[in-house]
């Protein structure tokens, strides 16, 4: 036998997609279990020729997912983040758009059961230690894909799937602003460095010379503006605690522009090293954050709505993408509390994802 087989669901959570599996089927030290993933995605081809991996980052994420042992928590949620050009996977982040996914896998391969037409679960996010609420149709007893949910950046219409995140501050960094202070000057520009579900390195578009308009592959093909963008991000992710993130994919990165479309704040959000084509459903939280708190760099930029919790609309490429934040203000400034949003997921495929059997001879499977 060549090849080995390991159970999977392939799917799209929100506007990526990936293979979700049991973390119990993988490999449990990470140097191994690296280089099966790398393996799964076909990571170290500009095309994953070789795997299920779709050439750009929103398609190389992968999902591992197990009964949690803590009381209150249903599914403990581990994320790989794998290269596409690059045979590494990274395992600092989360991500918010795959977790859209988690809950409906988690009934599909029978970790949770279904509990009446609609079923909620809360999640930990494993690699940040949040906690997400997710509330996912199941009449019947099972998980429907069918319904009439839109979202910016995926084709057609789908089930709501209601994602609740809690605890999303500080959880990379410590603190909503690690560095104390709401804005911050690096290379002589503003940044605001701020940690709400994702670690992110805010500033103005117009502080690279750009409107905030521009589509994602006008930015791409902007090779000068990603190397002082990556040039600034390095010092960021020192000054947020984050040490040396050469080879991390986080602080993200986001670059703020006024509205123009009916929203609350216009974002170009990087990851970093591409422009994702979307959104991205923990940076989407962290925007929001930052357009809430006074003297960020999003003063004067932002159309707010009164009171709270506030429905904050953020723009993007391909539409809008809406967060409802719970928050509250006082004498130490902006707390944020809660923030949820209403995604999609569907099921694409189901069965076995062949990987070298050199992988896993001397490997025993372990949760």
């Amino acid at each position: 036998m060549t090849q080995i087989g390991i159970p999977v669901l392939f799917m799209r959570g929100g506007s990526s997609r990936g293979p979700y599996f049991r973390r119990e089927d993988l490999p449990a030290d990470l140097e191994t279990l690296s280089k099966v993933l790398i393996e799964v995605v076909g990571a170290g081809h500009p095309n994953n020729i070789d795997g299920l991996g779709g050439g750009t980052a929103v398609t190389t994420k992968v999902a591992m997912l197990s009964v949690s042992e803590e009381d209150g928590i249903d599914i403990d949620y581990f994320f790989g983040q794998v290269g596409v050009s690059e045979r590494e996977v990274d395992y600092g982040p989360t991500c918010g758009n795959i977790l859209v996914g988690v809950g409906p896998a988690a009934i599909e391969m029978g970790l949770i059961p279904a509990t009446g037409d609609e079923t909620t679960l809360t999640i930990r996010a494993v690699n940040t230690g949040a906690i997400v609420k997710a509330v996912v149709q199941t009449p019947g007893g099972q998980v429907t894909y069918s319904g009439d949910t839109e979202i910016a950046g995926v084709l057609g219409t789908a089930a709501p799937v209601a994602v609740n995140f809690l605890g999303v501050v500080g959880t990379s960094c410590g603190a909503m602003l690690p560095t104390g202070n709401q804005r911050d000057t690096i290379d002589g520009v503003d940044v605001t460095l701020m940690d709400v579900a994702m670690p992110m390195m805010i500033a103005r578009a117009d502080a690279f010379g750009l409107t905030g308009y521009e589509t994602a592959a006008e930015l791409d093909a902007n090779e000068a503006l990603f190397k002082r963008m990556e040039a600034i991000r390095l010092q960021a992710g020192k000054m947020m605690g984050l040490g040396d993130v050469t080879r991390s994919v986080t602080p993200k990165i986001g670059l703020l522009a006024a509205p123009k479309d009916g929203g609350s704040i216009c974002v170009r959000y990087f990851m970093p090293w591409k422009t994702h084509p979307t959104m991205a459903v923990t940076g989407s939280q962290c925007v929001a954050a930052c357009a809430l708190t006074p003297g960020t760099v999003a003063d004067g930029l932002a159309n707010l709505p009164e009171g709270t919790p506030a429905r904050i609309s953020v723009e993007h490429p391909q539409g809008l993408m809406e967060v409802t934040v719970d928050y509250s203000q006082g004498p130490e400034g902006t707390t944020i509390h809660a923030a949820g949003l209403i995604r999609t997921a569907r099921l694409i495929a189901r069965g076995e994802v062949l990987v070298p059997a050199a992988l896993l001879q001397d490997v025993a499977p372990d949760a």
